[in-house]
């Protein structure tokens, strides 16, 4: 029987591919989605999209969604105690297993397992350790389409804001960033893919930095952003 599973779902590229996978599984059985959100702007954590697009998102799919409500900064303590209690209910329902979309990062694997194993839950990353070219042709080969709703401009200008995740994208960016933004280079909105029923319909909206303060003992103080607003079809900017 298949192990009832969260999809840890921001909404980008990695997290799709990451559910496309997980639902080819057969030991797997997608039952709710998870995402981050911003409690004072009403946005996904990090990517700063509203959340009638992330909403509209789980109707696409088919899939509950629950969402992780997050102080603007909140330390470690505040984000563990905050997770606890999202999961619990789900825990309840008989969840057990967590899917992500990370690929690379080490550290990162091991601390997800470690809160998890709390919980006894197990986590799975259905692309950890595949090459960036074979999730990028994957990703343009099966259909899916995003946008680049932030950058990082320690790495990427504001040019990059707002674009298309194509192959015109991938090729223009700069050497030394990773080409699936896996150090937090860039974030995208995905609004086409083989298991939604139907397009996500918007309109892009202004474009704008945003700053907030680097981690203790690094350089600059601060660190920039860029983000491109998403609105829903319909909308006025």
């Amino acid at each position: 029987m298949p192990a009832s599973a969260l999809m840890n779902w921001s909404g980008g590229k990695d997290s799709a591919l990451a559910l496309y996978e997980a639902l080819r599984t057969p030991q797997l059985r997608v039952d709710a989605l998870l995402t981050s959100v911003n409690q004072h702007y009403r946005r996904v954590s990090m990517h700063g999209v509203r959340l009638e697009l992330l909403r509209e998102q789980a109707r696409q799919i088919g899939l509950p969604l629950t969402l992780l409500e997050l102080p603007e900064a909140p330390d470690m303590a505040t984000y563990e105690a905050c997770m606890q209690a999202t999961l619990a209910p789900l825990q309840r329902q008989g969840i057990t297993h967590a899917v992500f979309g990370d690929l690379h990062l080490q550290d990162l694997r091991q601390y997800r397992e470690q809160q998890l194993a709390r919980l006894g839950w197990r986590a799975e990353f259905p692309l950890w350790q595949r090459p960036n070219a074979d999730l990028l042709r994957q990703y343009l080969d099966l259909g899916f389409r995003a946008v680049v709703v932030c950058v990082n401009e320690q790495h990427l200008d504001r040019s990059f804001c707002g674009r298309l995740l194509d192959e015109d994208f991938l090729r223009d960016l700069p050497p030394g960033v990773d080409s699936c933004g896996e150090n937090g280079e860039y974030h995208t909105f995905v609004f086409e893919a083989p298991y939604f029923r139907q397009p996500i319909p918007f309109t892009k909206g202004e474009v704008v930095r945003r700053t907030y303060p680097a981690p203790a003992g690094t350089t600059p103080a601060e660190a920039g952003f860029w983000y491109c607003d998403l609105l829903p079809a319909g909308e006025e900017k």
